[in-house]
């Protein structure tokens, strides 16, 4: 624990792990944003708490602060803030015109690295902002000579990789809707989202390197193509050095006729004027997917404008980036991370690309990026936090993570014991910010704040500008116990739209139907005094015991402690006969057996330090718990297996870890029960990769 004299709280709470020096908070963007506001408006708080609540209840001056705050008067004049306020449908700064590209490359020196990408071995490749713009702008030229416009779709398949960066900022600097699925999908999960974008363009890697392998991903291109009668032209990445090699543009490429092949080398060959199209501020700008686990995967549409001005505040005024950092996120380009890290650019930050497992050569992989990057800020997933305590790894000791002054953790809650780690293993001076957000909305709704200590167990605060609360079932706010996370005004990177839901049905079933006008995110929390906020878990796998609600994240962290258990799911079913079933899934650890003893020490450690309720009827061992590629477990389409729902209604091909559990866990609702299976080798397409940050 920090104990620095000059801390603004008493480190005599035994939860505290973390406060910011008065002289570190003064050097916070948000400390700065603070002095413009009393400067050019006479506005001045006590704390955060008071900076927060005006945000939520003032949003037209809070939003119109942050504009100018980031410089964005001199970009763009606008008709008003908040034209109309309902959700679904609020309208944000009408009149406005913006391009996420050019915010991007707007304001940086040339020679400075914008991009340093890491693999599994190698020394690391920087390129600078200089070569960054001067390949946008190639790679922009070359889509409008392919007929680009703005409102077409380009479409990736590709690892995290300068190319995926360079190809995203082109497409939005033409004007056109990018959207990009990773190559260890398997070709189902991206045709199930591809088809829905219509791509016009399709920029492929010919494969992907996970723990010291490589997968090649050239068939798997040629049976997407087929799959996307839209596309009319391949750039084709020539990522596994030479297997693309000798194929020249227009010579026959991979998949169905009437494609024009390129390839990246002579995309970008050519050096042309960068120019930015001129875009509305709710002109479309990509395309996020759902995980596709309890149905089609959902097309959500993100603006130009929403995505500036939500980033900079998120990214800013939140987790207080900087342009002198280099932020490393574990992450794939599968995930809303993946585009939220991109959004450092906008404040001028170093962005770093580790394309590879988080566990190699050794459960320290990322430590070993972030010292060979020099990263300042780190973020990864629970999953992989938990698997270095699990492995009581001290990264500290094995590296040099001296200039590691943030790790951001996101994917799921973190058990109590893993925050303590952090600061015993890693640092014991850093910012551990633990986020709640989602691809929804492509941001943070609970994160962290440079002028507020890290306690144990909970998340800072809500993030400025959003009007977050805990809810009843009837719609009544509750104060530091459980409910459902809504937010009750809107935020400019809402969606649009979703792809092919004209009506907007689709949208307004997945956030407002709970509660009109209210946006409903599907998390389980609470909220304390200070502001401080626990997700339980999701709301819609909520455990639901005798009338007594818990959430399934607060059971994981008593049994995933004991040392035997490697992995765990836990599902309330309810019967159409009206009786409640709740069986616990337990992966045992290396060497453990799941025996009577083990399963009494396991209902012990429920029963004692949870719930006597909540004791599962229950524990069954399996082989493998099934994700989506972003870690989070798949507690709902379990259960619906387990009240009886078809494997193929549920299943999303391509893009969970370890699909073949789902019919595992179909035979086991049936009662015929099944062989444990085996796993498929991790990182393969048909497994997915581990959590990505």
């Amino acid at each position: 624990m920090n104990t620095d004299p000059n801390l603004l709280w008493s480190p005599t709470d035994p939860n505290l792990l973390w406060a910011p020096t008065a002289a570190r908070a003064e050097q916070s963007d948000v400390a700065a944003f603070l002095r413009m506001l009393d400067r050019t408006r006479g506005l001045r708080f006590a704390d955060y708490a008071e900076l927060w609540r005006w945000s939520t209840t003032e949003p037209n001056a809070f939003w119109a602060a942050v504009w100018e705050y980031y410089g964005l008067d001199a970009v763009s004049a606008y008709d008003t803030v908040l034209d109309d306020p309902r959700m679904p449908g609020a309208r944000w700064f009408p009149g406005a015109r913006i391009n996420f590209a050019e915010r991007c490359l707007a304001r940086t020196p040339d020679e400075r690295t914008a991009l340093i990408e890491v693999s599994e071995s190698g020394p690391p490749v920087e390129t600078s902002w200089r070569q960054l713009r001067r390949d946008v702008g190639a790679l922009a030229a070359s889509l409008r000579a392919m007929g680009v416009q703005p409102g077409d779709c380009v479409a990736g398949f590709l690892p995290n990789t300068a190319e995926a960066v360079v190809a995203l900022l082109a497409a939005a600097a033409v004007g056109a809707v990018w959207t990009v699925c990773s190559p260890e999908f398997g070709t189902a999960g991206v045709t199930a989202r591809l088809r829905q974008a219509e791509p016009k363009v399709l920029v492929a890697a010919d494969g992907y390197r996970y723990a010291g392998k490589e997968f090649d991903r050239r068939s798997a291109v040629a049976e997407i193509l087929d799959e996307l009668p839209t596309v009319r032209h391949l750039i084709a990445v020539d990522h596994l050095t030479g297997s693309w090699a000798g194929t020249g543009t227009g010579s026959g490429g991979p998949g169905r006729a009437g494609v024009a092949w390129h390839s990246w080398s002579d995309a970008v060959a050519d050096e042309a004027e960068l120019r930015f199209a001129d875009v509305p501020f709710d002109h479309p700008l990509w395309i996020l997917w759902s995980s596709g686990t309890t149905g089609p995967p959902k097309g959500m549409v993100q603006g130009h404008g929403g995505i500036v001005v939500e980033l900079l505040k998120a990214l800013g005024l939140g987790a207080d980036v900087r342009p002198d950092d280099r932020c490393l996120f574990h992450t794939s380009t599968a995930w809303m991370l993946w585009n939220f890290m991109v959004g450092c650019l906008l404040h001028g930050a170093t962005l770093v690309l580790y394309d590879g497992s988080p566990t190699h050569p050794d459960v320290n992989g990322v430590w070993r990026v972030a010292e060979v990057s020099r990263a300042t800020m780190v973020g990864v997933g629970a999953s992989y936090l938990t698997a270095g305590e699990s492995a009581d790894a001290h990264p500290a000791s094995a590296y040099d993570l001296s200039g590691v002054r943030s790790v951001l953790q996101t994917g799921s809650s973190l058990p109590d014991s893993t925050w303590r780690w952090v600061y015993d293993r890693v640092a014991d001076d850093v910012w551990l910010q633990s986020i709640c957000g989602g691809t929804d909305v492509c941001s943070v709704l609970a994160g962290g704040s440079a002028l507020l200590p890290v306690r144990v167990g909970r998340i800072q605060c809500p993030a400025l500008g959003v009007a977050l609360a805990a809810w009843d079932r009837d719609g009544r706010p509750v104060e530091d116990r459980q409910g459902e996370l809504v937010v009750t005004a809107p935020l400019p990177s809402m969606p649009l739209y979703f792809l092919g839901d004209p009506d907007g049905e689709r949208y307004r079933s997945s956030y407002f139907d709970t509660y009109p006008g209210v946006w409903r995110h599907g998390d389980w929390i609470s909220v304390a005094d200070d502001l401080s906020v626990v997700v339980a878990g999701r709301s819609d796998a909520t455990l639901n015991r005798l009338g007594v609600r818990m959430g399934s994240a607060e059971l994981y962290a008593v049994v995933e402690a004991l040392p035997e258990i490697a992995d765990s799911l836990v599902v309330g079913v309810e019967s159409p006969d009206g009786t409640y079933s709740m069986p616990l899934f337990v992966v045992p650890a290396s060497g453990a057996d799941v025996d009577d003893r083990l399963k009494a020490r396991v209902a012990g450690a429920i029963k004692q330090r949870l719930s006597p309720r909540h004791v599962p009827d229950a524990i069954v061992p399996v082989a493998a718990v099934p994700r989506t590629l972003t870690g989070k477990k798949l507690e709902v389409p379990v259960k619906r297996i387990l009240q009886g729902a078809p494997v193929a209604e549920v299943r999303a091909e391509g893009t969970i870890s370890h699909p073949e559990m789902l019919a595992w866990f179909a035979d086991f609702a049936a009662g015929t029960g099944s062989p444990e299976p085996g796993s498929p080798e991790p990182g393969s397409p048909e497994s997915g990769s581990p959590e990505s940050g």
